[in-house]
């Protein structure tokens, strides 16, 4: 998918040889801002402090890899599909003790970062995609493709204004190849499901799913396990009414995790959602670095959506003393956008998020957002007459 496949493979599959990033003797003397790409040919901008945690955290990247490597060798290469302790009622006691130690190790692994020569594949499998394709006839994706082609909608209309400002200036997205292949997918998907269609934010991600995984075909699979399996409905249906109470649950979630903050904001009259908004849309992929996102949807594809909050929250607290000190809206927001542009070491930021941050489970989020769906709805309705009654006016 990106570059031509020896580059795209190249990058990849020799992990023990990422390259160590070497600023120039000027821009060492001077701390002067030098740019570099990084594993998935993005380019970086940062000093050279920056350049030095880059390196660290691709050495902890070879030692992660090797991690996996050796429980492969132990264990198999597909280790990590063992049956689920919920589906084991009719396993021996002895194999429900190896899965439950398999289940104990995958979650700790994930959490430390899929090492990304393995990405694709453990993506695949453990996000629900591979089950998702083998429910349907083997030339799906390409049938659909077919079938639509030459098709013009409101969603292809909005995904080909999107495409070149998807990532601009990547050497292989921003190409005609990949403006080809980002489009496929998203049109192929809009049709797949008209309730979500198109909706801006989901070219991004969908961007960065093909840079990835192996396949065009495997990059469609993971947006629709995504979309229908891993987030929560409406999240990009036209009203966004899935994003809207998704805001509400973390603007309430804030107030308990980091009251200080939270309370501070509402005296300078900071809605969180003015940045929030497009971290969950576009699932941090157009706020944090490259590989910092990566791990997210490491955690993201296996335990679900309660990381984007775990995440949301962690910004905000690791940057809890400075958002104090600020006395405009402005200033907020740019401490929040330099503090995630400037996240190059994911382990700053997930031990904030799950070792500062109280935990959470899925079965509590639906219940918050249960609760804030009726005020959600009933303030979309309001919009939606109010809108109506405006065009009346006009005519």
């Amino acid at each position: 998918m990106y570059g031509t496949l020896s580059k795209r493979d190249l990058a990849l599959e020799l992990q023990s040889q990422i390259p160590i990033l070497r600023p120039s003797i000027h821009s060492r003397r001077a701390n002067l801002t030098v740019k570099f790409q990084d594993l998935y040919g993005f380019t970086v901008e940062g000093n050279v402090d920056d350049v030095n945690v880059l390196n660290e955290v691709r050495e902890k990247v070879r030692e992660q890899g090797r991690v996996w490597w050796a429980l492969e060798a132990s264990k198999g290469a597909n280790w990590y599909l063992q049956p689920e302790i919920s589906n084991g009622i009719a396993l021996k006691s002895s194999l429900k003790i190896s899965a439950l130690a398999n289940a104990i190790t995958l979650k700790r692994l994930i959490r430390k970062g899929i090492p990304p020569v393995l990405r694709p594949k453990v993506w695949f499998s453990l996000s629900g995609a591979a089950k998702k394709k083998s429910t349907v006839p083997e030339s799906y994706y390409n049938d659909l493709i077919k079938a639509v082609e030459g098709k013009v909608t409101a969603a292809t209309r909005q995904i080909d204004h999107d495409l070149p400002r998807t990532f601009p200036g990547h050497p292989w997205l921003d190409t005609p190849e990949g403006h080809a292949a980002l489009r496929r997918v998203l049109v192929g998907y809009s049709f797949r499901d008209s309730d979500v269609g198109y909706c801006q934010g989901l070219n991004y991600v969908a961007a960065l799913l093909l840079l990835v995984m192996k396949t065009e075909e495997d990059a469609f699979w993971m947006l629709a396990v995504l979309l229908e399996n891993v987030l929560v409905n409406d999240c990009y249906t036209t009203n966004l009414s899935g994003c809207h109470v998704e805001q509400r649950v973390f603007k309430d979630l804030l107030t308990k995790n980091c009251p200080g903050i939270a309370a501070h904001l509402e005296a300078l009259e900071f809605d969180v959602s003015l940045v929030a908004t497009e971290w969950f849309l576009c699932l941090f992929s157009k706020s944090l670095p490259s590989e910092t996102t990566l791990r997210v949807w490491d955690i993201l594809f296996y335990e679900g959506a309660k990381v984007l909050f775990h995440v949301a929250l962690a910004i905000f607290k690791m940057k809890e003393d400075e958002l104090l000190l600020t006395h405009h809206v402005g200033d907020v927001i740019n401490v929040l956008q330099r503090t995630t542009h400037e996240l190059f070491d994911p382990d700053d930021l997930l031990t904030v998020a799950f070792d500062k941050i109280g935990s959470m489970t899925t079965t509590t989020l639906s219940k918050q957002r249960k609760k804030q769906e009726p005020a959600v709805m009933a303030e979309l309705d309001q919009r939606l007459r109010r809108l109506n009654s405006l065009k009346m006016e006009d005519k």
